[in-house]
């Protein structure tokens, strides 16, 4: 079964992707993973999207949409999670012919419920491996030394995108683009939502329930 993993900016959507990913063997597909990889590598594509990222506005959806294709056509017969994508109605319908064009389905939209304080407490407190990727917060997961990352020794960071003012632009534009998903997916009889308020490993024993699995 290929799944689809949306909330807000912060809701947890990586984190239980990785564990979709170890546990159950799904192959990741996350657009802000491919963003910043292009952004490391200073592609034209990554400053293009570093530059509405650093605002905390979305990428335009032509970009998003033809790097989603790409790895799609390279699936060799993997279940997938698409995390972080679509992050509204317009990129859900082109999701859903690129899809039926590649004879693919999507069989569960799950949503992470997360109160709007508690995103905004996890957001201003995560911090980002510059070097390797890896993510840390000041309070529930701090690195044992302060700015270094425990993995590789990398600077560890807080990305533009985390900090207060900008993380305000993005819960707003999440509110009016994004939150409709829930209405388009549930239309379709495939949305399920989960709370997602919880330490990780909870919300990860209730996606697995809802999955079947």
């Amino acid at each position: 079964m290929n799944i689809l993993l949306f909330g807000a900016p912060g809701a947890g959507k990586g984190t239980q992707s990785e564990l979709l990913v170890k546990k159950l063997s799904f192959l990741q597909i996350s657009t802000g993973d491919l963003f910043r990889a292009a952004i490391k590598n200073k592609t034209a594509l990554g400053q293009t999207a570093q530059s509405y990222m650093d605002k905390g506005e979305l990428v335009p959806d032509s970009v998003v949409i033809g790097m989603v294709d790409e790895v799609l056509a390279n699936l060799n017969g993997k279940n997938f999670i698409l995390d972080g994508f679509p992050r509204n109605v317009a990129q859900a319908e082109a999701l859903g012919k690129i899809l039926s064009q590649r004879q693919l389905e999507i069989g569960k939209a799950v949503f992470l419920e997360v109160p709007s304080e508690a995103l905004l407490s996890r957001l201003t407190g995560r911090r980002v491996c510059k070097s390797c990727g890896a993510v840390y917060h000041i309070a529930s997961k701090p690195t044992h030394k302060t700015g270094v990352c425990d993995s590789c020794g990398g600077e560890v960071i807080q990305r533009n995108d985390d900090k207060e003012d900008v993380i305000a632009t993005r819960l707003k534009t999440y509110a009016e683009s994004t939150a409709p998903l829930k209405q388009y997916y549930k239309s379709l009889g495939k949305l399920v939502a989960v709370d997602g308020d919880r330490n990780s490993e909870e919300v990860f024993v209730s996606i697995k329930a809802e999955l079947g699995k």
